[in-house]
């Protein structure tokens, strides 16, 4: 079942004994605290791992005119996609993996085209439900202490947010094949 950001607050708000909310501007101290922690606690769980239902890929722009994009020693500046969470990889043109850094809302390398994956936000109704649920934990581990003031029970469910986080890592990894390892130089001394 594809869950909505209120849904998962809402799911997430049940779990520590609160009343659950319909929406974020509700005057209540429920709706106060998920409106303002869920976005901060949804970026963070997406950028905590390589998710692959969260992968996508993209030609970098240049970000600026022709020219002016580049640095004074010959880099280029590309601008990162609105929906930029989380580098997995970048590559060049030519297929080689340049020096690169990321800075703010660009990254920096020495290529003229540049291929980035990455971690992007998304719609929460596309999230597997092994994320849902590793979603909802954290956010009544994050809700609780505010809301019930319960230093015990925030500890519990914290010890069981990592819990679900291990599993839903587990899930994801299993979603496609594994990589070979091609060139590896021990493998070769081997033989």
């Amino acid at each position: 079942m594809a869950l909505s950001d209120i849904a998962l607050c809402a799911r997430a708000l049940v779990m520590i004994g609160a009343a659950p909310i319909v929406s974020f501007d509700e005057d209540t101290a429920e709706a106060e605290v998920a409106g303002m922690l869920y976005p901060a606690l949804r970026d963070g769980m997406l950028a905590g791992y390589p998710w692959r239902f969260a992968a996508k890929g993209v030609w970098l722009a240049r970000l600026a005119d022709e020219g002016v994009g580049q640095t004074d020693t010959g880099e280029t500046l590309f601008a990162l996609p609105g929906d930029f969470i989380r580098l997995l990889s970048l590559e060049s043109e030519t297929g080689g993996v340049p020096e690169f850094e990321v800075r703010q809302d660009a990254v920096m390398c020495r290529a003229d085209r540049a291929y980035l994956r990455y971690v992007g936000r998304m719609a929460e109704a596309s999230f597997p439900a092994f994320f849902d649920l590793a979603l909802m934990t954290r956010l009544a581990a994050e809700f609780c202490l505010p809301l019930t003031e319960s230093a015990s029970r925030a500890e519990y469910l914290f010890k069981r947010a990592e819990d679900q986080f291990r599993a839903a890592r587990l899930a994801d990894a299993q979603q496609s094949t594994p990589r070979a390892i091609d060139d590896f130089t021990l493998i070769g001394v081997r033989s």
